[in-house]
């Protein structure tokens, strides 16, 4: 059974630091736990791993945020991967910040990437690990919140999230959707 996770950001030095590329910082947590490598392919940054006896596939696109379904839609056709064994990881400015939910399902929320996958994928039903940014900017500053990069408070405990991330994948990849939720959301 396969299994794809893709961490959603911007390729690139200048992103890197970003709260829009907290995806690509979870699924980097994720393949350096599993002991997995990113090489450099097609319409992403790819990563083959094995958890509890499953194939985990792990792309970070270089398509950019907002064309991110491309990416998607390449690698769940190339390695066969039903629309249910997908998680996207994403930041969520409607979540404060380290909070941490997944969803089997939902709106793009007004994120570009997912905007992006719904449309190429037709479809709004797959699973989403959403990571909280907060909102603590002025109206119309949103784009300058998301592509800006952590204050310093928010360092002291990003990196504890992150690795909660990772557990919230495994939970995923090991015990599905539901139960995952159930043992996860909220904490």
């Amino acid at each position: 059974m396969k299994y794809l996770i893709v961490g959603l950001g911007n390729p690139g030095s200048k992103y890197e630091e970003t709260r829009h590329n907290v995806g690509f910082k979870i699924v980097d947590e994720l393949v350096r736990q599993c002991q997995g490598e990113f090489e450099s392919n097609k319409f992403a940054d790819v990563a083959n791993i094995k958890y509890k006896g499953k194939i985990v596939i792990v792309i970070k696109p270089t398509t950019f945020m907002n064309l991110s379904g491309k990416s998607v839609n390449y690698w769940m056709q190339k390695e066969k991967i039903p629309i249910n064994k997908i998680l996207i990881i994403t930041d969520d400015i409607s979540l404060p910040f380290g909070k941490i939910r997944m969803k089997g399902k939902g709106s793009d929320g007004g994120h570009n990437g997912l905007k992006d996958i719904q449309l190429v994928l037709n479809s709004s039903k797959y699973s989403r690990l959403r990571f909280g940014v907060g909102n603590d900017f002025y109206p119309g500053r949103q784009s300058e919140h998301v592509l800006g990069e952590w204050l310093e408070k928010e360092k002291i405990t990003l990196y504890e999230r992150i690795d909660f991330s990772a557990e919230f994948i495994k939970g995923f990849v090991s015990i599905g959707l539901q139960l995952t939720m159930t043992n996860f959301n909220n904490k």
